[in-house]
Order: structure tokens, then C-alpha cells, then sequence
């Protein structure tokens, strides 16, 4: 199934609105936050770092990395006009922040221009991740640091046993909105023939019970886009979306997705 962040500047500009809402609601998750702020301490950020966030979408992370210490510019890249937009608008405070519409494929810097690049959830919806990396290994001065955190994809669950129906739409949800969900368990690899030198590779738990607000989106999303499919009526789609509820409200809700981060360097 293609995946809509793929080719999200050919999106309907109103699914990129709903789309921009989510990523804001993700980023959100103090979860999430966390599992940013620990791999960011792993870098090295050099005084007066210039920073690249590829992939920034609508800028969560870029305001995160203005305020980092030693940071003294940020580039957020991102193909879809809509998340920019709502990227400036969150970053207005943040003189220091720039946003470029581009493609992480073919970035328009020099060779050697910044210090350290980011892709935050942003590989797993390439296709051609290879040639994204390679542009990373580019314009990254010598000694630079890389960092990417995705999602291991295959790994979302928001099941309760076996054949659970929201399970259903959890895995229609990664069918719909991630082009390649194995993709983490290759950035090793793929970073390695580029040319980077590894320095670590680490796995994060992200858990939803009481307050599943990113998980149900997956569930909401992966109804809709069964309905869209003609594998479900609309009827059946809301029903599944109201057990999802029925069950945060009982308790006995559980999603989970392992995500994974990859710091890498350069060579001098």
C-alpha cells in the first residue's frame, strides 16, 4: 500500500492538515520527548553547532534542537508545504530556525555544511532511504554526527490476543503511512555503506495505556484507510474505532512500538 508521507506534497492539502495535527500530538507524548532528549545527549554537539533536521515535518523537533545547548542555527527540511508552514509558525520565536521545502534525496547544501543532521522518524517513509544517507554523508563537515530515530514499524501492536480486529486496523494504519516498516533494523547498515562510523545503535520501548492519544490515531487512520480499501464498510470502521475508546476507558487498553536510534560520525 503507498504510503502517504511519501509523496506528501501530492497529498490533499486538507489530509496534510489532519496529518500535521497528528505529528503535533505525537510530539507531544512526554514519551517521546524523552526518547528524543536521550539520544540528543549522545551527540557531541560542537559550540556554535549548525544543525539539519531532515524530515522536520511541522517542526517539534526543530524547536527542540533551538534550545539545545551549543546549537547556534537550525535547517529544517521537509517536502510538504503545509507542515512548513505550520513549522514557522511554531518556531516565530526562534530567530536561530530556518525551514527549507526540499527533498532528503537531493538536498540543495554544499558539501560540508553543517555538524550534525537529524532524521527524526523521517527514513522509514523514504523510498530510496540509501540515497537520503548518502546526502547526510554529504554535507556533513568531517567529524560530523548523525543521528537517526525511527520507528521499527513491524513491531506496533495494539493487540489483546490473537486475531484481535483493532489489531486490524493498526496494521492498516503501517500499510497506509510507512513505505518500508522494517527499515530500522537495517540503519546500521545502511549508515555503515555510506560511509559513517557507527558509534551506537539502541532500541526504545513506547508504551500507551491510560492515555494512548498517538496509538489511537493509528487506529482511527488504519479504519479509514480500510474503508478507503473497500475491505470494510464505514459502519464496521466506527465500531472498531468505539472499541478502541471502550477499552482506554475500561483499562484495558495496550500499544506499544519499539522504536530504535542510530549515532553516527563522519570520519575525520
Amino acid at each position: 500500500m503507498p504510503d502517504l508521507y511519501a509523496t506528501i506534497a501530492e497529498v490533499d492539502p486538507q489530509v496534510q492538515e489532519r496529518l500535521a495535527a497528528v505529528l503535533e500530538v505525537r510530539a507531544a507524548d512526554s514519551r517521546q520527548r524523552e526518547m528524543l532528549e536521550t539520544y540528543l545527549r549522545w551527540i557531541d554537539f560542537p559550540e556554535a553547532s549548525r544543525v539539519l533536521d531532515v524530515g522536520c515535518g511541522t517542526g517539534p523537533t526543530t524547536r527542540v534542537l533551538a534550545l539545545w545547548p551549543n546549537v547556534a542555527e537550525v535547517v529544517g527540511v521537509d517536502p510538504s508545504p503545509v507542515f512548513l508552514a505550520k513549522a514557522r509558525q511554531g518556531a516565530v520565536e526562534h530567530r536561530h530556525v530556518r525551514f527549507h521545502e526540499g527533498d532528503a534525496r537531493s538536498l540543495t547544501f554544499p558539501d560540508e555544511s553543517f555538524d550534525v543532521a537529524i532524521a527524526h522518524t523521517c527514513l522509514t517513509h523514504v523510498p530510496a532511504p540509501d540515497c537520503a544517507i548518502a546526502e547526510l554523508f554529504r554535507v556533513l563537515r568531517s567529524g560530523g554526527w548523525l543521528a537517526v530515530f525511527d520507528g521499527d514499524y513491524a513491531t506496533t501492536s495494539a493487540a489483546m490476543g490473537d486475531f484481535d480486529p483493532v489489531q486490524c486496523c493498526v496494521d492498516a494504519a503501517m500499510g497506509a503511512l510507512v513505505h518500508d516498516r522494517w527499515l530500522a533494523r537495517r540503519l546500521p547498515s545502511l549508515a555503515k555503506n555510506a560511509g559513517f562510523a557507527i558509534e551506537r545503535f539502541d532500541g526504545h520501548a513506547y508504551v500507551q495505556t491510560l492515555q494512548p492519544d498517538y496509538l489511537l490515531t493509528l487506529v482511527d487512520r488504519g479504519a479509514d484507510a480500510l474503508v478507503g480499501w473497500g475491505r470494510i464498510r464505514p459502519a464496521l470502521a466506527e465500531a472498531l474505532k468505539v472499541e478502541a475508546r471502550q477499552r482506554v476507558e475500561n483499562h484495558e487498553f495496550y500499544g506499544s512500538i519499539t522504536f530504535a536510534s542510530l549515532i553516527a560520525r563522519k570520519p575525520d
